[in-house]
């Protein structure tokens, strides 16, 4: 699956090239050092024996944020849209994770309508919210912003690949912040563990005038029949989205193809959770109290955990 060398250095020199990143939250001093984010719950997978309640959040992406400096607070889904917003108005940032659920009639698309509105009219009046979503939750983002699903059939079901970086990478906010070396790792290496069937093709893209003046094209893969989006950000929005698993590197240990725990995987895992991590330090929402964050924290649960041979190593349930 490598490339060769002069063109992968070709586009890597052109991402570390580009234009100055803007702070957009101002400076330094201005930032918060105490970020929470919030992480999207979604229906109970069939079958799951170790379900309590009626929803779950696999650890691994607790584990994500919490290891690049943030804490986490768990959404619960069939929530009303008034106690959504008022979370909403007390954290940093929103991750929709990666899962298997309708993305147009589940609970878990119905809340992730509303966070994705309210990010929107946040940032349009200047309240910088970022949003990141992997695998499901990138196909979501792409139904949310096309109010339709484009997604089509790929053989990604267990396999790991390198990211084919696009020119339009150069002025990427998200890659900015790698080191050369993770970023020739992540173009030259088969690191970014896929565990999808649906996908966003890059010809659905193409054709959809909302998603094409949305987002940026960050990185292509290929099954080898289909060539479909990998990676990508909004333009004018800090919304970010990656079709890959960073967080299954360094949290995840089932043995099955298309897991890598390799150093550069996991750095990249880490690269990835650090940079919207410092996306959520320029946002100042906060809970009314100490109390009420403390109660709202996932500290509050315990991850039950579901063996070597499960989807995900260890849950956290939800009522």
């Amino acid at each position: 699956m490598c490339r060769p060398a002069a063109a992968v250095f070709a586009v890597l020199t052109a991402c570390l090239c580009g234009p100055p990143l803007s702070v957009a939250a101002g400076s330094l001093q201005q930032l918060n050092y105490r970020p929470v984010i919030g992480v999207l719950a979604q229906e109970n997978l069939p079958g799951d024996q170790f379900a309590r309640g009626s929803s779950y959040i696999a650890a691994s992406y607790i584990k994500y944020l919490e290891g690049a400096g943030a804490r986490a607070v768990p959404i619960r889904i069939n929530r009303t849209e008034e106690e959504y917003a008022k979370i909403f108005y007390s954290i940093n940032g929103v991750l929709l994770p990666g899962g298997d659920v309708d993305l147009q009639t589940s609970q878990f698309s119905r809340a992730a309508k509303i966070f994705y509105d309210l990010a929107l009219k946040a940032n349009d009046a200047g309240d910088y919210f970022p949003l990141w979503g992997t695998c499901q939750g990138f196909q979501q983002l792409s139904v949310l912003t096309a109010n339709k699903n484009l997604l089509t059939l790929t053989d990604t079901k267990a396999v790991a690949l390198p990211l084919t970086l696009t020119p339009a990478a150069q002025s990427s906010r998200l890659f900015r912040s790698f080191p050369r070396d993770l970023l020739l790792s992540l173009a030259e290496e088969n690191i970014t563990s896929n565990f999808h069937s649906w996908s966003l093709s890059l010809q659905n893209y193409s054709r959809n005038a909302k998603l094409k003046r949305f987002y940026k094209i960050l990185s292509t893969n290929n099954d080898g029949k289909k060539e479909f989006i990998s990676t990508m950000e909004a333009y004018r929005y800090p919304f970010y989205a990656v079709q890959w698993h960073p967080e299954k590197s360094p949290f995840e240990w089932i043995d099955k193809p298309g897991m890598v725990h390799s150093s550069s995987a996991v750095r990249a895992s880490f690269y990835t959770a650090s940079f919207f991590i410092s996306e959520a330090m320029k946002n100042h929402h906060h809970f009314s109290s100490p109390v009420e964050e403390e109660r709202a924290l996932i500290y509050n649960f315990s991850p039950i955990y579901r063996g070597i041979d499960a989807i995900f190593v260890q849950n956290y349930y939800f009522d």
